[in-house]
């Protein structure tokens, strides 16, 4: 088992390096693009993580949440049902606080105010999601950049030496660049897609239960 073990190591540390050892051939400027790309996957990782846990903490609305309000609003206990709203932290939450607070004015005055705020709470969760979508686009196209270059580099080492060995570096540089941009690209657009997909259940959830306050109001008094 110790030496099944002292193999996987070496076996990674020998991956890690004839990684090392492709990337330091594709020359400076396939480096400083490595670089470039290394630093869009990281973004592209924590924006992920973080807006998928601020989403889904949104996301987690207690099905018990919307027959509190309508309890409290039917027995005339708004403070409750205010309170009931300041401790839940989440959009719909949020929105139907909103409405409590305009409750008295005209129908078309609380519709406008909740409507305003939903915008705001799915603005809120839309944070960083055009970077995620720009980093998406964007690394491919750079890991193209490293094509183009790295083929110049290439065509124009076979004018001077048309030795394979000298040639190595231009064709490292083109593929290393093309295959990490695209890896980049596409882990960024999934994520961006997955991401996209939670904003609108949310929006979902927040236009559902601004339907069922709007229709609480409008019940007749018991």
């Amino acid at each position: 088992m110790l030496n099944f073990s002292i193999l996987l190591f070496q076996d990674a540390e020998e991956e890690a390096q004839s990684i090392l050892s492709v990337i330091l051939q594709g020359g400076v400027l396939g480096m400083i693009i490595v670089a470039i790309l290394l630093v869009l996957s990281i973004l592209a990782l924590y924006i992920f993580i973080e807006r998928y846990l601020t989403i889904s903490k949104a996301e987690s609305v207690d099905q018990n949440f919307m027959n509190s309000i309508r309890m409290n609003v039917q027995n005339g206990n708004l403070n409750a049902a205010r309170a009931l709203c300041q401790r839940t932290d989440t959009p719909v939450a949020r929105v139907v606080e909103k409405g409590l607070m305009r409750i008295g004015k005209p129908l078309k005055d609380i519709s406008a105010a909740i409507e305003n705020v939903g915008n705001l709470e799915v603005f809120k969760l839309e944070k960083n999601l055009s970077n995620l979508a720009s980093i998406a686009g964007a690394a491919p196209m750079i890991g193209f950049f490293g094509t183009v270059t790295g083929m110049i580099i290439t065509f124009q080492t076979m004018a001077s030496n048309p030795e394979a060995s000298e040639l190595a570096g231009g064709i490292y540089q083109a593929l290393l660049t093309t295959a990490f941009g695209l890896f980049v690209g596409i882990l960024a657009f999934v994520g961006y897609n997955v991401l996209v997909s939670k904003v609108n259940k949310v929006m979902f959830k927040i236009e559902a239960s601004a339907m069922e306050f709007i229709d609480l109001l409008q019940e007749p008094a018991g």
